[in-house]
């Protein structure tokens, strides 16, 4: 049986400091799926919204209104770290598989970024990209991008693989390396950038979608930062989610309602978002599309998250409630808990019971804390050739077997063709060398010889196949004259079956006029006709009666 699950986060409230659950539980692992109840916690937690990122091993929790994060073991299901920082933290995100070692993305509250391998330790800081604190963190499904939405109404696209290489790619200013600079920088919100995340597809196709406070959501081409659509929202949006199949999102708001904002509502042969007569044109959701909660369960809307199976949206509220809403029908559902603390993040599992399910590698048991060497980062001038320092160090754990002699199947091969984002490097090799064969003399000899094997039989299976066709001709030409046939006999059969019923008709009527002869009474002229037809009946019977013993 599948089991899904979620992890939330509360934010601590002074006034309710003497509770239990503001004094020592923050964090919660409910399961949602088949029946909901709650599975474990953790302790000692407060975070701000999007300061909350989960892998399988670890949970991470940036605290509020502080510069430390604390690390979590779900194995262990106990506090495992305490990390600090130079600043205080404002948003998380983590680069990595959910399986395996990974990076941590943090954004600060003086708008700069921190990016931590949670296996080696090592410890990057850019400078100050934003002018105000950080908001919201997301990383794209290639692992290649990563995003930052800032107070300042600004996001800035990163390259994630320029931020982690050794080398120094700078050669006009040592002083701040060129992988510290963004890619591009997206300016069309006039407010704070609320929440950002990207789409699901690993193709160049791919989009991100944000909302900020100036009452917007900006679908952006974040490769080229052109806009491919604006919505115009009612309220000020809090949250943002998106479907698994990238076809709706939603949005929470200030009093506790949820938008959904349907890509696909109008159906049209270019979609809107590639259409460049509707991309400058802003749309508005409809208000059928608004989901508002019960009155008596009204509270702002924190954070919200989409099940797997896409029939069901989960939100967390201020007042601790998380709420369930039907997306199918588009209205509010059940309540799954109530924590009695502001819900600030909600994260969701993936679900566990499958029978087939891959087996990871590799998991990191223990975190490795960040610490900051000159060695181990760019722009100090001495890792221009990007070699890896010596002292760069990388723990984990293997789990299974590595697969090195296995050979991958024909459906790994093109799941893999499938999500790369360009061209696999086997379907470049074996492209390579194709043409490489074309060349070679003895591989043309051979050619020949299998192409003229190929064609006598190639022209041996065109005789089979003409040999085919003619008789299947015959065949069909022999059905048609049966059909003919057995037509025409119908034919006569009811022509003849006609004649009898009229036959019978007539004589019932010639020994109606015999009973009136024989009484006595009147016999018009119709009744000598009758008789006379009568005759001419039996004169076509007896014809027709003929022609088929002379036909037979």
């Amino acid at each position: 049986m599948l089991t899904e699950s979620f992890i939330a986060s509360t934010r601590a409230i002074e006034e309710k400091a003497n509770a239990t659950t503001a004094k020592d539980i923050g964090i919660h692992v409910h399961d949602y799926q088949p029946n909901p109840s709650l599975q474990s916690s953790f302790r000692k937690s407060s975070t701000q919204p999007n300061c909350l990122a989960v892998n399988a091993t670890h949970i991470f929790a940036a605290q509020a209104e502080k510069s430390v994060v604390h690390v979590y073991s779900r194995e262990r299901g106990n506090q495992e770290a305490v990390v600090p920082f130079q600043e205080n933290i404002t948003c998380l995100a983590l680069a990595g598989r959910y399986h395996g070692a990974g990076t941590l993305a943090l954004g600060t509250q003086g708008g700069r970024l921190l990016l931590w391998e949670l296996a080696t330790g090592r410890q990057i800081s850019t400078p100050q990209s934003h002018l105000q604190p950080v908001t919201c963190l997301a990383v794209d499904p290639t692992l290649n991008f990563l995003i930052s939405g800032s107070s300042d109404s600004n996001l800035h696209v990163w390259s994630l693989p320029s931020l982690l290489s050794f080398s120094d790619l700078s050669q006009d200013d040592p002083g701040q390396p060129a992988q510290f600079t963004p890619e591009r920088t997206l300016t069309s919100h006039r407010a704070a950038v609320n929440a950002v995340i990207f789409g699901h597809s690993a193709s160049k196709a791919n989009f991100a979608i944000s909302v900020a406070r100036d009452q917007t959501s900006i679908v952006w081409n974040y490769r080229d930062g052109t806009i491919l659509h604006t919505y115009l929202l009612a309220s000020n949006p809090l949250c943002l989610a998106l479907d698994p199949a990238d076809r709706a999102a939603y949005v929470g708001f200030e009093e506790g309602s949820v938008q959904m904002i349907d890509f696909y509502k109008e159906s049209a042969l270019i979609h809107p978002f590639y259409n460049p007569d509707q991309q400058s044109t802003p749309t508005q959701p409809p208000l059928s599309d608004r989901w508002p909660l019960p009155e008596s369960s009204s509270s702002p809307t924190l954070c919200i998250q989409v099940s797997y199976d896409s029939t069901a949206l989960l939100s967390g509220h201020e007042n601790g409630k998380i709420q369930t809403w039907n997306i199918a029908k588009g209205k509010y559902n059940i309540q799954v808990a109530d924590f009695n603390l502001p819900v600030t993040n909600l994260h969701m599992l993936p679900p566990t019971g499958f029978p087939s399910a891959p087996t990871p590698t590799l998991k990191v048991q223990n975190v490795v804390k960040p610490r900051y060497e000159s060695s181990l980062n760019p722009g100090n001038g001495s890792h221009s050739n990007s070699i890896v320092p010596s002292n760069y160090t990388f723990t984990a754990q293997f789990i299974s077997s590595l697969p090195l002699q296995s050979t991958p199947s024909h459906y790994d091969e093109l799941d893999s063709a499938l999500t790369h984002p360009t061209f696999p490097t086997s379907i470049l090799e074996e492209g390579i060398a194709e043409l490489a064969a074309l060349g070679d003399p003895s591989t043309h000899e051979q050619s020949t010889e299998v192409s003229v094997s190929l064609r006598k039989e190639n022209a041996r299976l065109t005789t089979q196949l003409d040999d085919a066709l003619r008789r299947q001709r015959e065949a069909i030409a022999r059905v048609l004259e049966l059909e003919k046939e057995r037509f025409h006999r119908k034919e006569d059969e009811a022509v003849k079956r006609a004649r009898k019923k009229r036959r019978r008709v007539r004589l019932m009527e010639a020994d109606e006029r015999r009973r009136k002869v024989v009484m006595g009474e009147d016999v018009d002229g119709a009744d000598e006709a009758g008789n006379m037809a009568i005759e001419e009946e039996e004169e076509e019977d007896l014809s027709s009666d003929t022609d088929e013993v002379s036909s037979d």
